[in-house]
């Protein structure tokens, strides 16, 4: 459905939204037209099942090992009730929030998710204009599908943060964050949890990892640093990460893989498929992503280079404990984000909205606190905000409404959580988020 004519920056854009999405879901089905996206969050996650490649539903929905973490994020919201207040006036309702110096029109963000062309051949592009038409921040991935550039002219009006996945090397990271503060970006989020790649069954058992065909690595290739990093390699003896690896047995799935590494690698050799196909280069490329996407070796003392490559706010993404809390504001950053990435990387994690709290206490509003991580309702940010989330990010609803309706399905999918979380903030008796503390919230 098309957005609202309201300017989509205009704090007063998301009032009503909830009568408004309501009235055209039934007005449209009064002449047979149901949404373009299931509104239940378990349909939705169903219709993307069958919408998706086995591959692209795995690496989308899957989570580490036996997926209890994914379970305990979702689970953890049983243990909090909204207490409702009947009475009072709430006519008029306000969904805008103070992020990072800007009045933004709702509490929501989109958090950073890679490698969407998996779902959709517009990937971050679909996405970056649908935020924008709504006025949600999107926190564009360091594993996206497009360039930031291409991005940002997609959607020239949005809000865009970036997500940085510390990478081993140090000239790289640079370029990436300046080409992030060149391309309008408004903060740089520094991903802490993925230092290691998370033990992902679901990925595993499909012998699949999307980088290796060249997937989500559209930032490194279209990097001047990443790109003599390529070339040098090409020069070198040989291009594997590993000298015990066997090798790619020729198969129509290995010709596939093939010709989607060298059309990916085109922008490297500035030539066509067929010179592409012939140069080492698009194989380089993958090669060495794989050797410098990301280091285990990186501590708090790091950090402080973040501050020399650029002048953007920094938010650590990945704190769950109060004391890591209490280390990003020794450290001098500008907000903090609790995340456990989905439960992508530790099975059997501490929930975030368990984490959340205590998390909450230590910052005692010093910098903003981003929720993510089993958001499925605009019920769930009620809840992640009365507990003292600043801003809530919505990752997996909006990558499946990708992948059902391209960019209109991932407006949908925000569109709806937004109405209901409006209409869970009136009905609860509140007519802002400043309202939402303690005392919305019973426990079980």
């Amino acid at each position: 459905m098309a957005p609202s004519s309201v300017a989509p920056h205009d704090p007063a854009a998301a009032r009503g939204i909830s009568r408004r999405t309501q009235s055209e879901i039934y007005r449209a089905g009064i002449s047979g037209t149901k949404p373009r996206v299931p509104v239940d969050a378990d349909a939705l996650e169903a219709a993307a099942r069958r919408a998706l490649s086995a591959e692209a539903f795995a690496y989308i929905a899957g989570g580490a090992g036996a997926e209890r973490t994914v379970a305990a994020n979702r689970d953890g919201f049983a243990r909090w009730q909204v207490w409702p207040r009947p009475l009072r006036d709430v006519a008029t309702r306000d969904l805008s929030i103070d992020f990072l110096g800007v009045r933004r029109a709702t509490p929501f963000l989109l958090a950073p998710l890679g490698v969407m062309e998996m779902a959709h051949d517009d990937a971050d592009l679909a996405v970056a204009r649908a935020a924008a038409s709504l006025g949600v921040p999107y926190t564009l991935s360091n594993q996206a599908s497009f360039p930031m550039e291409e991005v940002r002219d997609a959607a020239p009006e949005g809000s865009r943060l970036f997500q940085l996945y510390w990478s081993a090397s140090d000239e790289l990271n640079a370029s990436l964050l300046r080409r992030a503060e060149a391309s309008g970006c408004e903060a740089i989020v520094v991903t802490l949890d993925t230092h290691l790649l998370g033990w992902r069954t679901r990925d595993l058992d499909l012998a699949y990892l999307p980088f290796t065909r060249a997937m989500g690595i559209a930032q490194y290739t279209s990097d001047p640093v990443f790109q003599q990093l390529v070339r040098e390699r090409a020069r070198g003896a040989g291009t594997m990460t590993d000298a015990a690896a066997p090798p790619v047995r020729v198969t129509p799935k290995a010709v596939a893989a093939g010709i989607r590494i060298a059309r990916k690698g085109t922008a490297l050799t500035g030539s066509g498929l067929r010179e592409s196909l012939r140069s080492p280069l698009p194989r380089a490329a993958v090669e060495t992503f794989l050797d410098v996407f990301s280091t285990p070796a990186l501590t708090w003392g790091d950090l402080a280079k973040a501050r020399e490559w650029t002048s953007l706010p920094i938010i650590l993404k990945g704190i769950v404990h109060p004391d890591d809390a209490a280390r990003a504001l020794d450290a001098g950053v500008d907000g903090v984000w609790v995340s456990n990435h989905g439960g992508r990387q530790i099975d059997q994690s501490v929930p975030t909205i368990a984490a959340l709290p205590g998390v909450v206490e230590r910052i005692g509003g010093r910098v903003p606190v981003v929720f993510d991580s089993g958001i499925r309702q605009g019920t769930d940010a009620v809840i992640a905000l009365a507990l003292g989330a600043t801003a809530v990010a919505i990752g997996r609803p909006y990558a499946y409404g990708l992948g059902l309706a391209g960019e209109a399905g991932v407006r949908e999918v925000v569109r709806n959580l937004l109405a209901e979380l409006d209409i869970t903030l009136g009905l609860s008796g509140h007519t802002s988020i400043a309202e939402l503390g303690a005392d919305t919230l019973r426990t079980v």
